[in-house]
């Protein structure tokens, strides 16, 4: 079965036969989930394009493009949502990539609490985004026989699109918060 030569990393907090098969199976409300996750990034793509220049968002643009790609594969085709799922994990850090945005707009960058922000943003970035897009790519490599050409072909481009710009970015967060 797909997934079987490696253990998701979400395996005790969602559904026990989603380490077994992130391509058939998922747990209740996860095909919702990640719906709703397709018109969050929609929304928030759009909300970007009219209120933002293009030379400020277009990362983040070409991210939720991606995205939007990957996760309306996994929701038109009922396949794949136990992926999106594990790729949703990445959404954790976001929360304090977020939170570091608010901070640098109120001018609170010499506090503590961005600081501590700061740390936190790492620590969750290693854990929730690198870490996590190293899985997927090795669990997609290893499930190769197991995917349709045509879909593996979008998750390793989705996969060579996102790491880098992952990394991209973590490296800005550490010269910017680490080393100024």
């Amino acid at each position: 079965t797909t997934g079987t030569h490696s253990t998701s990393p979400c395996r005790f907090c969602l559904h026990p036969g989603l380490s077994e098969d992130l391509v058939g199976t998922h747990p209740p409300g996860a095909h919702c989930l990640v719906a709703v996750s397709v018109g969050y990034f929609l929304e928030d793509f759009v909300d970007m394009l009219c209120n933002q220049k293009l030379h400020q968002s277009w990362e983040l643009l070409f991210h939720h493009s991606v995205v939007i790609v990957c996760f309306g594969i996994a929701v038109l085709l009922h396949q794949y949502v136990g992926f999106a799922l594990v790729a949703l994990l990445v959404e954790i850090n976001s929360i304090f990539l977020h939170l570091r945005q608010i901070l640098l707009m109120a001018n609170l960058v010499h506090t503590t609490c961005y600081r501590l922000n700061s740390i936190i943003n790492l620590g969750t970035y290693v854990v929730f985004r690198i870490a996590t897009l190293a899985w997927m790519t090795r669990w997609l490599f290893l499930n190769r026989e197991n995917v349709p050409p045509a879909t593996y072909a979008v998750g390793t481009v989705g996969m060579a699109i996102m790491t880098p710009m992952n990394i991209i970015l973590f490296y800005r967060l550490l010269r910017s918060d680490f080393f100024k």
